[in-house]
């Protein structure tokens, strides 16, 4: 009998396991053939503890020294540049103080990145308290530590069947059976809750769109901040000698393989492509994701009101990656009754209790 039977191989369900390892038996369920296939592999991999809602940034804060230093730590210095044209000063002025960013001069801005357009952009500020994510070694270090700890991470097993009774029954090309369920599933943790005889919780899959370009002009863009447009309405992130730039849509889309909108993809590189000198002239590769939110945006974890044996881990958004070590731990703490290092007003806007289902 399996203590804890995890539905979801991305960084939720990896995270989660690894936490729950330590206080029973984890075996974690990934549908696709690799852990991370779906949002954790396809993420902007950025860490910057002021980005997002409260209860986000409660976590984000929580889980930084556990970024910076566990297993030598998974973050490098990477910096987030605010960018808005000359008519979008109340948009910039807004996100630079949510964000807690610094003002600075267009000089300044262009010998960071020279390819800002002056005659473009109106207003920069600069936060250097953003870092790049190691997702793959973050993902791999928390699949070790459920083997340690004598699990098991199994892909290709897609749920096709879940049964309560004295205990969880689940088939995924084979029967599993568990005291206690994990709906880490995603875009797809209500039609998990369905199958399993839970009340949904209006999980909201929304699509982000991403292209790959050369490095703008030949520029050496390793050590360029990330940037964001004002409004959130674009950003552009140095990878691996080139450029990702997303349109930051946020669509409602059913749960699926996502791919990119072709036109949406357009418009949000134009946007980007309005503040800078270097025109795109070629798009190497583009993808999409779904980031998935419950109706007031934050995590939604722990145990479901109705059967405590049912453990939501869910509702991630953008955030998956930056809020796993805080979230993953609170999810432990309340599955195990051990009180949490994270404020109660905030565990209030994370667990299932707070929605009306």
């Amino acid at each position: 009998m399996i203590d804890f039977l995890i539905i979801g191989g991305g960084i939720a369900g990896l995270s989660a396991g690894a936490r729950l390892s330590r206080h029973g038996t984890v075996t974690v369920l990934e549908a696709e053939d690799a852990l991370g296939y779906h949002a954790s592999g396809r993420s902007a991999a950025l860490f910057e503890q002021s980005y997002g809602p409260p209860s986000v940034v409660a976590l984000n804060k929580a889980g930084a020294e556990y970024m910076r230093l566990e297993n030598g730590g998974y973050l490098t210095q990477r910096g987030l540049m605010l960018v808005a044209a000359m008519d979008q000063a109340d948009a910039f002025q807004n996100d630079r103080a949510s964000l807690n960013m610094q003002s600075m001069s267009m000089d300044q801005a262009v010998s960071r990145v020279p390819i800002l357009n002056p005659e473009a952009v109106g207003y920069v500020a600069i936060s250097e308290a953003a870092f790049d994510i190691d997702t793959d070694r973050l993902l791999q270090d928390f699949a070790r530590t459920i083997r340690h700890n004598g699990g098991t991470v199994l892909s290709k097993r897609k749920v096709t069947r879940i049964c309560k009774g004295p205990h969880w029954t689940v088939e995924a090309g084979q029967v599993f059976e568990a005291r206690n369920l994990v709906n880490a599933a995603g875009a797809w943790v209500d039609e998990i809750a369905s199958m399993a005889g839970i009340a949904p919780i209006g999980i909201s899959p929304r699509r982000r769109s991403m292209a790959r370009l050369p490095a703008p002009g030949g520029h050496d863009v390793s050590n360029w901040p990330m940037m964001l447009g004002a409004g959130e309405t674009w950003y552009a992130k140095p990878d691996a000698g080139k450029l990702l730039v997303s349109p930051s849509e946020a669509d409602p889309v059913p749960p699926h393989d996502a791919y990119a909108d072709d036109m949406i993809l357009a418009e949000g590189i134009a946007r980007y492509e309005a503040l800078v000198t270097e025109p795109v002239t070629r798009v190497e590769t583009n993808w999409a994701g779904l980031r998935s939110f419950a109706p007031d945006g934050t995590l939604v974890l722990g145990p479901d009101p109705t059967e405590p044996s049912f453990i939501w881990c869910a509702g991630q958004g953008g955030y998956g990656f930056q809020t796993a070590p805080a979230a993953s731990q609170l999810l432990a703490d309340l599955v195990t009754g051990k009180a949490p290092a994270i404020d109660k007003d905030m565990i209030s806007m994370l667990t299932p209790n707070r929605l009306n289902r």
